[in-house]
């Protein structure tokens, strides 16, 4: 038997405008939204094997983030794999975000983003 990874859920400002700079950078649709956990609200975004499940908690009620790198379950980023990586930082830097710097790594090439909610992205093309 093998699992594979289905969906992420985490806490973003506002899952709304999270999802329209995915569908928008990433080719992705929106598959679901609506009420969720402690009358909050989320949205999933993604293909239709697998999503992220982007959270807000009712009122925004949201606490001060400490550092991930350093906080036992803290999510570090998330990484999305493309065919051309060179495309994706041009539209990357077309959505308002900044790029970081581009790695070369066997067995590809990699760049992260920060986006508004200062969640860090890692774009990967394998070669």
């Amino acid at each position: 038997m093998t699992a594979h990874l289905e969906h992420t859920n985490y806490t973003v400002t506002d899952p709304d405008a999270t999802a329209r700079w995915m569908c928008d950078l990433f080719g992705w649709h929106v598959r679901w939204t609506g009420g969720s956990r402690d009358v909050g609200y989320s949205v999933h975004v993604g293909t239709d094997t697998h999503y992220l499940a982007l959270y807000v908690p009712k009122d925004g009620g949201l606490a001060a983030r400490e550092d991930n790198y350093t906080t036992t379950g803290g999510l570090n980023h998330i990484a999305v794999v493309v065919d051309d990586i060179a495309a994706m930082r041009d539209r990357v830097v077309a959505t308002g975000f900044e790029p970081g710097e581009h790695y070369d790594y066997e067995p590809g090439q990699r760049f992260y983003f920060y986006d508004h909610d200062g969640i860090e992205y890692e774009v990967v093309q394998y070669d």
